[in-house]
Protein backbone atom coordinates (compact mmCIF):
# COMPACT_ATOMS: atom_id res chain seq x y z
CA UNK A 1 0.00 0.00 0.00
CA UNK A 2 1.48 3.65 -0.80
CA UNK A 3 -0.27 5.29 1.24
CA UNK A 4 1.81 6.30 4.50
CA UNK A 5 -0.33 6.09 7.66
CA UNK A 6 1.70 6.80 11.12
CA UNK A 7 2.26 4.74 14.11
CA UNK A 8 0.12 7.21 15.74
CA UNK A 9 -2.46 9.95 15.10
CA UNK A 10 -2.21 12.52 17.92
CA UNK A 11 -5.22 14.59 18.97
CA UNK A 12 -5.50 16.11 22.50
CA UNK A 13 -7.43 13.74 24.21
CA UNK A 14 -6.65 10.72 22.44
CA UNK A 15 -3.95 8.89 20.45
CA UNK A 16 -4.73 6.43 17.39
CA UNK A 17 -1.92 3.74 17.81
CA UNK A 18 -1.33 1.08 15.42
CA UNK A 19 -3.58 -1.32 16.45
CA UNK A 20 -1.70 -4.80 17.36
CA UNK A 21 -2.15 -8.34 19.75
CA UNK A 22 -0.94 -6.48 22.75
CA UNK A 23 -4.14 -4.27 23.10
CA UNK A 24 -6.09 -7.91 23.08
CA UNK A 25 -6.10 -8.19 27.15
CA UNK A 26 -6.85 -3.91 27.53
CA UNK A 27 -9.25 -3.77 25.08
CA UNK A 28 -11.16 -7.08 26.89
CA UNK A 29 -11.29 -5.24 30.15
CA UNK A 30 -13.36 -2.39 28.45
CA UNK A 31 -14.64 -3.65 25.01
CA UNK A 32 -17.26 -6.93 25.99
CA UNK A 33 -20.62 -4.82 26.91
CA UNK A 34 -22.91 -6.33 24.87
CA UNK A 35 -24.22 -3.08 24.06
CA UNK A 36 -20.93 -2.17 21.73
CA UNK A 37 -21.53 -4.86 19.07
CA UNK A 38 -25.35 -4.75 18.72
CA UNK A 39 -25.12 -3.59 15.55
CA UNK A 40 -22.37 -4.85 14.34
CA UNK A 41 -21.80 -8.27 12.23
CA UNK A 42 -19.61 -9.70 14.76
CA UNK A 43 -20.11 -10.34 18.93
CA UNK A 44 -17.41 -9.69 21.10
CA UNK A 45 -18.10 -11.52 24.74
CA UNK A 46 -14.68 -11.97 26.67
CA UNK A 47 -11.02 -12.24 25.89
CA UNK A 48 -10.79 -14.74 22.98
CA UNK A 49 -13.50 -13.04 21.35
CA UNK A 50 -11.79 -9.93 20.92
CA UNK A 51 -8.72 -11.85 20.20
CA UNK A 52 -10.51 -13.48 17.53
CA UNK A 53 -11.38 -9.85 16.61
CA UNK A 54 -8.28 -7.89 16.73
CA UNK A 55 -6.28 -10.58 14.66
CA UNK A 56 -9.22 -10.51 11.58
CA UNK A 57 -8.68 -6.47 11.61
CA UNK A 58 -5.19 -7.21 11.68
CA UNK A 59 -5.41 -10.07 8.62
CA UNK A 60 -7.73 -6.99 6.44
CA UNK A 61 -4.68 -4.96 7.21
CA UNK A 62 -2.33 -7.10 6.24
CA UNK A 63 -4.46 -7.66 2.95
CA UNK A 64 -4.21 -3.95 1.95
CA UNK A 65 -7.71 -3.54 2.71
CA UNK A 66 -7.39 -1.40 6.16
CA UNK A 67 -5.28 0.46 8.63
CA UNK A 68 -6.45 -0.39 12.32
CA UNK A 69 -5.88 2.20 15.39
CA UNK A 70 -6.59 1.18 18.90
CA UNK A 71 -7.76 4.83 20.53
CA UNK A 72 -5.87 5.12 23.42
CA UNK A 73 -6.31 8.32 26.39
CA UNK A 74 -3.27 10.12 26.54
CA UNK A 75 -3.81 11.00 30.27
CA UNK A 76 -3.79 7.29 31.07
CA UNK A 77 -2.41 5.53 28.42
CA UNK A 78 -5.20 3.10 28.22
CA UNK A 79 -6.91 1.57 25.27
CA UNK A 80 -10.90 2.27 25.62
CA UNK A 81 -11.65 1.34 21.73
CA UNK A 82 -10.78 0.88 18.54
CA UNK A 83 -11.41 2.23 15.18
CA UNK A 84 -9.90 1.81 11.20
CA UNK A 85 -9.53 3.03 8.00
CA UNK A 86 -11.92 0.22 5.43
CA UNK A 87 -12.14 -0.45 2.07
CA UNK A 88 -9.18 1.62 0.83
CA UNK A 89 -9.51 2.33 -2.70
CA UNK A 90 -6.44 4.69 -3.72
CA UNK A 91 -6.92 4.41 -7.45
CA UNK A 92 -10.70 6.08 -6.45
CA UNK A 93 -9.08 8.46 -4.27
CA UNK A 94 -11.83 7.06 -1.71
CA UNK A 95 -12.11 5.01 1.81
CA UNK A 96 -14.40 4.36 4.56
CA UNK A 97 -14.20 5.31 8.28
CA UNK A 98 -15.65 2.36 10.31
CA UNK A 99 -15.40 -0.63 12.59
CA UNK A 100 -15.70 2.19 15.24
CA UNK A 101 -16.52 0.81 19.02
CA UNK A 102 -15.73 2.96 22.18
CA UNK A 103 -16.40 1.56 25.55
CA UNK A 104 -19.42 2.71 27.32
CA UNK A 105 -17.47 5.27 30.16
CA UNK A 106 -16.33 6.87 27.43
CA UNK A 107 -19.32 7.30 25.27
CA UNK A 108 -20.67 10.64 24.70
CA UNK A 109 -17.54 12.57 24.95
CA UNK A 110 -15.28 13.99 23.06
CA UNK A 111 -13.71 10.68 22.12
CA UNK A 112 -15.03 10.09 19.20
CA UNK A 113 -15.60 13.60 18.03
CA UNK A 114 -11.73 13.92 18.34
CA UNK A 115 -10.90 10.04 17.07
CA UNK A 116 -13.34 11.24 13.84
CA UNK A 117 -11.57 14.37 13.46
CA UNK A 118 -8.23 12.33 13.37
CA UNK A 119 -8.99 10.17 10.56
CA UNK A 120 -10.57 12.83 8.60
CA UNK A 121 -7.84 15.04 8.23
CA UNK A 122 -5.77 12.65 7.39
CA UNK A 123 -7.64 10.93 5.16
CA UNK A 124 -7.81 14.68 3.32
CA UNK A 125 -5.27 16.55 4.07
CA UNK A 126 -2.19 13.60 3.71
CA UNK A 127 -3.48 11.31 1.12
CA UNK A 128 -6.05 13.51 -0.91
CA UNK A 129 -8.94 11.64 -0.66
CA UNK A 130 -12.35 12.88 -2.85
CA UNK A 131 -14.41 11.06 -1.38
CA UNK A 132 -14.67 9.40 2.60
CA UNK A 133 -17.25 7.07 3.67
CA UNK A 134 -19.21 5.73 6.82
CA UNK A 135 -21.89 3.12 7.71
CA UNK A 136 -24.04 2.69 10.01
CA UNK A 137 -26.78 -0.30 10.53
CA UNK A 138 -30.49 1.36 9.30
CA UNK A 139 -31.62 0.95 12.87
CA UNK A 140 -28.50 2.33 14.70
CA UNK A 141 -30.72 5.89 15.19
CA UNK A 142 -27.52 7.05 17.18
CA UNK A 143 -24.74 6.59 14.93
CA UNK A 144 -26.84 7.98 11.80
CA UNK A 145 -27.63 11.22 13.90
CA UNK A 146 -23.70 11.32 14.96
CA UNK A 147 -22.90 11.37 11.25
CA UNK A 148 -25.51 13.67 10.35
CA UNK A 149 -24.13 15.99 13.06
CA UNK A 150 -20.56 16.33 11.96
CA UNK A 151 -21.18 17.15 8.67
CA UNK A 152 -21.74 13.46 6.57
CA UNK A 153 -24.42 13.35 3.53
CA UNK A 154 -26.95 10.50 3.71
CA UNK A 155 -26.66 9.17 0.63
CA UNK A 156 -29.22 6.03 1.36
CA UNK A 157 -29.65 2.40 2.01
CA UNK A 158 -28.37 -1.05 0.68
CA UNK A 159 -30.89 -3.59 1.61
CA UNK A 160 -30.15 -7.27 3.33
CA UNK A 161 -26.28 -5.44 2.88
CA UNK A 162 -24.10 -7.97 5.69
CA UNK A 163 -25.29 -11.03 7.58
CA UNK A 164 -25.26 -10.39 11.19
CA UNK A 165 -23.81 -12.75 13.71
CA UNK A 166 -27.10 -14.52 14.17
CA UNK A 167 -27.44 -14.99 10.89
CA UNK A 168 -30.20 -12.07 10.33
CA UNK A 169 -29.70 -9.43 7.50
CA UNK A 170 -28.59 -6.04 8.32
CA UNK A 171 -29.79 -2.94 6.22
CA UNK A 172 -27.00 -0.20 5.86
CA UNK A 173 -27.54 3.40 5.60
CA UNK A 174 -24.44 5.48 3.93
CA UNK A 175 -22.62 8.59 4.37
CA UNK A 176 -20.36 10.55 2.90
CA UNK A 177 -18.27 13.88 3.25
CA UNK A 178 -16.25 14.51 0.01
CA UNK A 179 -13.40 16.79 -0.94
CA UNK A 180 -15.24 20.00 -1.57
CA UNK A 181 -17.30 19.56 2.09
CA UNK A 182 -14.07 18.99 3.83
CA UNK A 183 -13.35 22.54 4.99
CA UNK A 184 -17.00 23.27 6.10
CA UNK A 185 -16.59 19.96 8.41
CA UNK A 186 -13.37 20.64 9.59
CA UNK A 187 -13.99 23.84 10.80
CA UNK A 188 -17.62 22.61 12.23
CA UNK A 189 -15.55 20.01 14.28
CA UNK A 190 -12.33 22.14 15.00
CA UNK A 191 -15.54 24.54 16.90
CA UNK A 192 -17.19 21.64 18.41
CA UNK A 193 -13.56 20.06 19.70
CA UNK A 194 -13.12 23.62 20.59
CA UNK A 195 -16.06 23.51 22.70
CA UNK A 196 -16.13 20.57 24.49
CA UNK A 197 -14.84 20.07 27.85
Amino acid sequence: MAWFVPAALEGRDVSLVALSLDHVEALSVVGVDASLWAWTPVRVAGRSDMEAFVREVLEEQRAGLAFAFAIVLRSTGAPIGSTRFMHVSESNRRVEIGGTWIAPAWQRSRVNTESKYLLLCHAFDEWHCRRVEFKAHVQNARSRTALLRIGAVEEGTLRKHIVQADGTSRDSTYFSIVDDEWPAVRARLEERLAEAP
